[in-house]
């Protein structure tokens, strides 16, 4: 999972891609346990593409979709939100939601 600015978020909108955006911000905790389940759940994703952002540097983007909270994991099918996710239960949860993409 790379980092993403602005621009590779809004070219995978602009083309209408299906991918997810994982939203953390480095001093958070929950945020550490988060990005490990969903890189376990990634390794079994290999095509699907999915970025994560700073949300500390993002703040337009807390705004636009309107985030109440980190973690958050931003799902989009064909370039539109799909569900917002901020329960990263566990791995088996995770891999259930991105297998529906």
């Amino acid at each position: 999972m790379q980092e993403w600015n602005e621009e590779q978020l809004n070219n995978s909108l602009k083309w209408n891609r299906t991918f997810c955006l994982y939203l953390y911000t480095p001093m958070c905790g929950t945020c550490q346990v988060a990005s490990k389940i969903l890189a376990v759940s990634l390794e079994l994703f290999p095509d699907l593409d999915c970025g994560k952002m700073n949300l500390n540097y993002m703040a337009n983007i807390a705004a636009e979709y309107e985030i109440e909270s980190v973690p958050c994991l931003l799902v989009f099918k064909e370039g539109k939100l799909d569900k917002k996710i901020y329960a990263f239960h566990s791995v088996p949860y995770i891999y259930d939601i991105l297998k529906e993409i």
